[in-house]
């Protein structure tokens, strides 16, 4: 049914498209990125101009995305300060965000964000299938610093709202075909993507049906045997409906289905913070070459369904909103850990997950108009299964086969109740006075097969897992409850029409729970959990001004406290290769500063930038981090991990009209993002960033299509996902080196745009 469904709206689109007859034109590439901008962020009913809210955020709508040439969520990274929106890169799309200093480095599914996303206002619970192309998306807001009255736990760092487009009552095509390529002797990149979308009944129903689909070749060339590698195919199809029956009622649904499948990640070792070199290859890191012996695997599946209704009432001239949640994921993918052309490590995962939510709230004004006020139950319930399967030591058997085994993972029963309450009053004209609180809940009850406990007898956890037909035995049953109190209070003041400022204080929780990568015998110290819950003391002072008619500058200063810090802590292993220990590990300071701008030079140049600053230290620690036996000084010096210190961008966009091509825009932004600790010992590292991305698109003469040359990352800056510390030897055979997947360095590619 997949298949078939995918196969057929694909071909309508296409026939669609064909047929359809010019409607509106392109907005002029420069000055969309002076336009007003509605956010979501504050749950008010009909959305706020991003200026006017009381919160550090970065909004993009779906004008200023494609002003932008926004490829993918993660390339929002480098146009906002103080961002990470990395893909951990052991797993295709899988998010490994950090905002502010607060982050994690996991691609374990029972590992609670400290950045949530949601997805037209449903939380994902996993991380998984995040990190795609910006198909179909209407605006992507992110928030930062702690979230938790509006959007609950789990917003220690922030929040990423990605909403995607609603159904239009105009008829209308979008549509893209795209191909890119590394110029660098491996595989192009193509995409096309189309959404239909228009009303069926007048004023009562519109639908909406987009198909997006890539063939990535391969960007990287693996030495081992020169091959490319990176190869994947994906597919999402959206549809969506609009009903309204009357002028106070409307129903939005939506529903998306995707896969992906290709190969496993780009695993680079180079010489690890131990100073020991991979002992079979070692590579500088400042490069993307890799050679392994296992091209691995990724395939995931999934399927979410939103519905939302907004009903309008008398009561406070208010409006009711509901919205219920879905989601199905299933992933298995296949890993040369030992990043290696030799059988040391490799390793097969498994997620499944099922998720429902639902959100009730109501949003009106009262006490002459006053008081803003917002109240609402949230409820979200989840099943999780994660299974791993270790195959190592397979060079003492000439590659046949491994000559150890360990496997394991877990299930998790999740149930998360929250009640919020949030206001506004203005005291005066110029002054107001916010406040707000948040009750949490929430039940883990957890089963976990300890890989440990399963040597050299292959079985899986995960119920849909082709790769075993044995299920692992439970060696650890527990169960994790905790709730608690989330409240805000802080204030607006209106200094002139062009000048606003703000200041709040607020504490938020990330959730405690389990760890399923269980690899460690010494479980009292070591195994599973449970850890608790981390907080965080936020207090910031902010401003948004727009000096000039067109221009933003908006800056905030900020000061965390945070108790409890989560933390894996990553641990090469001469048995098992790496155990992972997740504990809650020290209490942290951490300060900092931003400063966003756009500036419109004239009708067409318009300038943007950005500078933030991040600074954090240990205050107590109650783990020894850096593995030497004591915890001292030593473990309190340490740099706080996925902190960057220093992140900056700058840019223009410029637009003119030239003869016979129509609309012409340049469009070009530098980026810095300085280096940052990957472990928490600091022995793993991630490379600073400088990068430099491009376009230049051209109108055609037509006010429908375009026509863009673009590069990214043009100056081929070398990332990793992670900086994984292997061991100096793996079952007495020496070792070495890292598990540093590589991200995607230059890419030059051509777009062409249809909009009827």
């Amino acid at each position: 049914m997949r298949a078939f469904f995918t196969t057929n709206v694909s071909a309508v689109s296409l026939i669609a498209a064909a047929a359809l007859m010019p409607a509106n034109a392109y907005a002029q590439a420069s000055s969309v990125l002076t336009d007003e901008i509605i956010v979501t962020a504050t749950k008010k009913a009909g959305g706020e101009n991003v200026q006017d809210t009381s919160v550090a955020i970065t909004a993009f709508g779906e004008d200023q995305l494609d002003a932008l040439q926004v490829r993918d969520i993660s390339s929002l990274s480098f146009k906002m300060p103080n961002v990470a929106l990395d893909d951990i890169a052991t797993a295709k799309g899988t998010a490994n965000f950090s905002i502010r200093g607060l982050g994690v480095n996991s691609s374990i599914p029972s590992i609670d964000p400290a950045v949530g996303v949601f997805v037209d206002g449903v939380y994902l619970g996993i991380n998984a299938g995040v990190v795609l192309d910006t198909f179909d998306l209407q605006s992507v807001e992110t928030l930062r610093g702690p979230q938790g009255v509006l959007f609950g736990r789990n917003v220690t760092g922030g929040a990423v709202l990605i909403n995607t487009g609603d159904p239009t009552e105009e008829f209308t095509f979008k549509g893209k075909l795209a191909a890119e390529s590394g110029l660098r002797g491996t595989g192009a990149n193509y995409f096309a993507s189309g959404t239909m979308s228009g009303s069926v009944v007048e004023d009562l129903l519109s639908v909406k049906v987009g198909v997006y689909h890539n063939n990535d070749k391969g960007w990287f060339e693996n030495s081992f045997n020169g091959e490319n590698h990176g190869e994947s195919e994906t597919t999402l199809i959206r549809t969506g409906a609009k009903f309204t029956p009357g002028d106070n009622f409307e129903l939005l649904l939506k529903y998306e289905m995707g896969d992906t499948k290709g190969d496993g990640p780009a695993a680079q070792s180079h010489t690890n913070g131990s100073g020991i070199d991979g002992q079979v290859v070692n590579f500088d890191r400042e490069t993307f070459d890799f050679s392994i012996d296992e091209t691995g695997s990724n395939d995931a599946e999934w399927d979410q369904f939103s519905a939302r209704a907004d009903l309008d009432v008398g009561f406070g001239n208010g409006t009711i909103t509901n919205i219920f949640g879905y989601r199905s994921y299933t992933q298995f993918g296949r890993s040369d850990i030992d990043a290696s052309p030799g059988y040391f490590f490799h390793a097969n995962f498994a997620t499944d997950q099922e998720q429902f939510s639902n959100e009730i709230r109501y949003n009106g004004r009262f006490l002459d108009d006053r008081l803003d006020f917002t109240t609402g139950l949230f409820y979200f319930t989840q099943d999780l299964f994660y299974g791993e399967q270790r195959d190592l030591l397979g060079v003492a058997t000439g590659g046949v086969r491994p000559a150890l085994t360990q496997d394991g993972g877990g299930f998790q029963d999740s149930e998360t109740i929250g009640v919020f309450a949030a206001g506004e009053y203005d005291l005066t004209d110029k002054l107001s006075f916010n406040a707000g609180i948040r009750y949490s809940d929430e039940r883990k009850d957890v089963q976990i097969a300890s890989l440990v406990a399963n040597v050299n007898s292959p079985c899986t956890v995960v119920p849909r897992d082709p790769r075993s037909s044995r299920e692992c035995g439970f060696d650890f049953n527990d169960t994790f409850e905790t709730s608690n109190w989330s409240p805000k209070v802080g204030f607006g003041y209106e200094v002139n029409e062009d000048l606003r400022v703000y200041g709040h204080w607020s504490r938020s929780f990330r959730a405690g729970g389990y760890n399923f990568r269980n690899t460690a015998a010494d479980t009292v110290n070591f195994g599973p959990g449970p850890f608790q819950d981390e907080q965080i003391d936020s207090f910031e002072l902010g401003f948004k001004s727009e000096p000039i008619l067109g221009a933003r500058f908006n800056g905030a200063a900020f000061f965390n406290k945070a108790k409890d810090l989560q933390r894996e802590i990553n641990l090469s292993d001469p048995t098992t290769g790496v155990v992972q220990v997740i504990r809650n590990v020290a209490d942290a300071d951490i300060r900092g500063f931003e400063l966003e701008a756009t500036y419109p030079v004239t009708d067409n140049l318009v300038l943007t930038g950005s500078v933030g600053y991040t600074d954090g230290d240990y205050t107590s620690v109650i783990f020894d981090l850096n593995s030497d036996g004591v915890i001292d000084g030593a473990d309190e010096d340490l740099d706080l991990a996925r902190l960057s210190p220093w992140t900056a961008n700058a840019g223009f966009i410029y637009s003119t009209n030239i003869p016979a091509l129509g609309e012409t825009t340049l469009n070009v932004n530098y980026a810095h993002r300085d280096g940052a600790a990957y472990t928490d010992s600091n022995l793993g590292i991630l490379n600073p960033a400088d990068r430099v991305d491009g376009s230049l698109t051209f109108g055609l003469g037509s006010d429908n299509v375009s026509f863009t040359i673009y590069g990214k990352n043009l100056t081929n800056d070398v990332q990793h996902g992670n900086d994984t510390q292997l061991p100096a030897a793996l079952g007495g055979v020496p070792l070495g080196g890292t598990f540093a997947p590589l991200s995607r360095g230059r890419q030059v590619g051509v777009e062409l745009n249809f909009d009827y």
